[in-house]
């Protein structure tokens, strides 16, 4: 199995990540199932699959998906995504680069996820309550939210 691994991004590819991501993407908590807790997510979408693969290729790790077009007038776009703790190392990387309310969601995962986040999945109730005020402390940081200094 050929399996990929995370690679350093050089200082010009993560500050092009970071624009990517301040421009095109998100920084968030995401579900895939209803009753799932949120996980940490990085995406960026775009019409240019090659610059998404691109992203692909200078990360290692990720994918990149086709999304759905709901109309004919539509160009065809795709999703860079990445999840977890995999998401966490990019954003450790692209961090000191982002502009934007994003910088401050980076910030805070960074600082927070992995303490709020037991590999294991099994929460305490004092765990538990750490994680849901994170979860509601994230999800408000929105757009107009004053970026962190340098």
């Amino acid at each position: 199995m050929n399996e990929r691994s995370q690679r350093t991004l050089q200082p010009t590819a993560a500050a092009y990540v970071a624009g990517l991501i301040d421009g095109e993407g998100t920084v968030t908590l995401s579900r895939r199932h209803a009753n799932e807790r949120r996980q940490l997510v990085v995406s960026i979408v775009s019409t240019e699959r090659d610059i998404l693969d691109w992203v692909l290729a200078q990360i290692g790790v990720g994918k990149v998906t086709n999304k759905r077009t709901v109309s004919p007038r539509h160009a065809p776009s795709f999703t860079y995504s990445v999840s977890n703790r995999q998401a966490l190392e990019l954003l450790r990387q692209v961090m000191p680069f982002l502009r934007s309310y994003k910088r401050i969601r980076a910030s805070m995962a960074v600082d927070h996820y992995v303490a709020v986040t037991p590999r294991n999945g099994r929460y305490s109730p004092m765990q538990d309550a750490r994680r849901t005020q994170f979860e509601a402390d994230f999800l408000a940081v929105k757009a107009g939210s004053t970026p962190l200094a340098n």
